[in-house]
């Protein structure tokens, strides 16, 4: 009921209209899917028809349908030809498996930047999320028998999430698990990603003006052809999240970029009282309870999406020396309590802090 009250919401907030002082020959046209990466995708762009806009949103729709298969570490789809996440872990231990080029270069990024995220993002967490996610998916489904998983359980997994044991072979496209207990799961990345790789289709297409929202992951292209210099993107208020409210505790105003969000709102369960979401620390293989979320502002989704997980797993003041440390990147924390830390780029287009969007 809560993702459809939110595809609801988003449609009534879509709907297609024309702006004064747009472009003459431009609408505004918006769709939501809700089929794909267990979340509401919605899309509004600016075309010169119905037709053509309802061309590239289906090209969208069917992108991402086929990048969540792609992706997908719970289900199988080798009767459609597509080696998923699931694929892998259930084969590329006992051989090289042949992947599709997509898949390859998201995980081809994500070992490439696991230095960079400080060891924080790991898609080699897969044994001790699989662990978290079947006692979450168990609480959920009876509630007053909720528990957390073992930590004598959760410490073996651990031992299998060296990402130097996924090998990558860029020449025939295949990947093999050194260790054969190691399992993969993408979803700290594969939103982000995903709406990277559509985004880039919209922007070299005839409708390049556009704001794509999938859950936590904004796209944005080009300016809104509408008079505004931007796009106004609202960020969360978890507790808003959390009780069905559409409650922001910021607008940042932009075009041509991305803005991501991890939080502790968007899956979790509920044990003796206590929320325990599913954003795990390597360290620590508990969920992060240093802020309720951190947004992360740079072009590229696919980067911020990897950033977004590894600034919310660390402490405060790691994290934002962190995010400093890095070109083209900004930040907008979010505390318990409601109070809000951001970085000097990320002021620069807040409303709270006077920007504008004229």
């Amino acid at each position: 009921m809560k993702k459809l009250a939110a595809a609801l919401l988003l449609a009534a907030l879509c709907l297609a209209c024309v702006f004064p002082g747009q472009a003459a020959d431009m609408n505004r046209y918006s769709a939501v899917f809700m089929d794909t990466f267990d979340t509401v995708i919605s899309l509004i762009g600016f075309a010169d028809s119905q037709e053509t806009f309802d061309k590239w949103s289906d090209a969208v729709h069917q992108q991402y349908i086929y990048m969540h298969k792609l992706f997908d570490t719970y289900n199988s789809y080798e009767d459609e030809g597509i080696v998923s996440v699931y694929t892998l872990n259930e084969r590329a231990a006992t051989e090289p498996v042949a992947v599709d080029p997509i898949l390859f270069n998201l995980l081809k990024f994500c070992k490439s930047h696991y230095d960079m995220g400080m060891g924080q993002t790991n898609v080699a967490m897969g044994s001790v999320l699989s662990i978290w996610h079947d006692y979450r998916d168990a609480g959920l489904d009876d509630p007053m028998h909720a528990e957390l998983p073992p930590m004598d359980a959760l410490e073996a997994a651990a031992g299998h999430t060296d990402i130097d044991n996924l090998v990558l072979d860029e020449e025939n496209m295949t990947v093999y698990y050194a260790d054969p207990e190691m399992k993969l799961d993408v979803g700290a990345v594969a939103k982000g990603y995903a709406t990277e790789i559509v985004g880039q289709m919209l922007l070299s297409s005839d409708m390049n003006a556009f704001i794509i929202s999938a859950g936590g992951n904004v796209r944005l292209g080009n300016p809104p052809l509408d008079g505004r210099k931007g796009w106004g993107v609202g960020i969360q208020d978890p507790d808003g999240a959390i009780f069905g409210t559409s409650d922001i505790v910021e607008t940042l105003f932009m075009a041509n970029g991305s803005i991501v969000t991890s939080g502790d709102y968007q899956r979790f369960y509920t044990v003796d009282g206590e929320n325990y979401h599913h954003l795990i620390d390597p360290d620590t293989l508990m969920p992060a309870t240093h802020f309720r979320s951190v947004s992360i502002i740079t072009e590229d989704s696919g980067l911020a999406d990897f950033l977004s997980t590894a600034a919310f797993l660390m402490p405060y003041e790691e994290s934002r020396a962190f995010i400093e440390s890095l070109d083209g990147v900004d930040a907008i924390w979010v505390f318990d309590g409601g109070e809000i830390a951001m970085t000097d780029g990320a002021a620069k287009i807040a409303k709270s802090r006077g920007a504008t969007n004229e």
